[in-house]
């Protein structure tokens, strides 16, 4: 039986949003442990023309948000990009969540032969069907941006292994 829209997406967000929650837990620590300011860690980029570490975490959920509110057929919250600590990170991914809380999943699931518009940049805007804009767009990004956080922090020397970027994946073991 093939999934609905809302739970092709909704489960996702939130599974992975919990686990690059975690993973700045262990980071946290990690600059503890190590004596040095978190800050650095904030700063942090993999190569000098990519985004830094913060900036992968408020675009991990900014997508969550303005995708499963695109889907939902809702205009998209607009959050700040204010976070100078962890604990704000944090903060942004908890809002995140309670957010998709919120999303009506049977207007998701309405949403796969729904046409969307979108931003791409300040001046494009981008069209897709509901369904090639989860499974093209939405997913893809997301997981680009929480794959290079995790990214940045294993190459800052936080102990990190995959369990901790896939999370608590809800499975029946035999």
């Amino acid at each position: 039986m093939p999934f609905s829209m809302s739970q092709a997406v909704l489960p996702a967000l939130q599974i992975s949003l919990n686990a690059l929650s975690g993973c700045l837990d262990k980071a946290q620590a990690h600059a503890a442990a190590k004596k040095y300011d978190p800050a650095v860690l904030l700063s942090t980029r993999l190569a000098p023309d990519m985004f830094d570490l913060k900036r992968q975490v408020q675009m991990a959920c900014d997508l969550a948000n303005r995708g499963g509110a695109r889907l939902a057929g809702l205009e998209p919250p607009r959050y700040e990009d204010t976070e100078t600590t962890i604990d704000e990170l944090k903060a942004r991914i908890a809002k995140t969540l309670v957010f998709l809380k919120t999303l009506d999943a049977a207007k998701i699931d309405q949403s796969a032969d729904r046409e969307l518009t979108f931003p791409l940049g300040p001046e494009r805007k981008g069209q897709m069907k509901g369904d090639d804009y989860l499974n093209h767009f939405v997913l893809p990004n997301f997981y680009f941006h929480c794959t290079v956080a995790y990214a940045i922090l294993r190459h800052c020397g936080v102990e990190l292994g995959k369990q901790d970027f896939l999370g608590a994946i809800p499975m029946k073991m035999s």
